[in-house]
């Protein structure tokens, strides 16, 4: 078992940057991947970004391409997602998911392939 626990949101900005962190305790992160996703009211769970644990190989949505950056403390046990040159549209509550073995390089940009997810947290960008 896998608990996450997202912190680092916020109100900023157009053009500012936020740090989020995905903290896990319990065991150490998922088996193959940690995905970051995000979600506005009325809508499905969309990909952002994802690291692989092994080799910390990355993944980014194209909306997010340049300007977020994945990345893992593993002595922290904490994943992070660095969020450069924020736009309106990337206003949402932010997730970070961990697989139980389920993920491969293949699905990790569907949330159904994460399996423990944190409580989210919330960043607003102003314009």
């Amino acid at each position: 078992q896998v608990q996450l626990v997202e912190s680092g949101g916020g109100l900023v900005q157009a053009g500012d940057s936020l740090t989020l962190s995905c903290a896990a305790s319990g065991r150490t992160f998922g088996s193959y991947a940690t995905g970051w996703f995000r979600q506005v009211p009325g809508k499905e769970r969309d990909f952002v970004a994802a690291i692989i644990m092994s080799s910390l190989a990355t993944d980014y949505a194209d909306s997010v391409k340049g300007r977020f950056t994945v990345s893992r403390d593993s002595a922290k046990n904490t994943v992070y997602l660095q969020m450069n040159n924020l736009k309106p549209e990337d206003t949402a509550v932010y997730y970070c998911g961990a697989d139980d073995g389920g993920a491969t390089w293949i699905n990790i940009r569907s949330a159904r392939a994460y399996d423990y997810w944190g409580q989210g947290t919330q960043v607003t960008v102003s314009s």
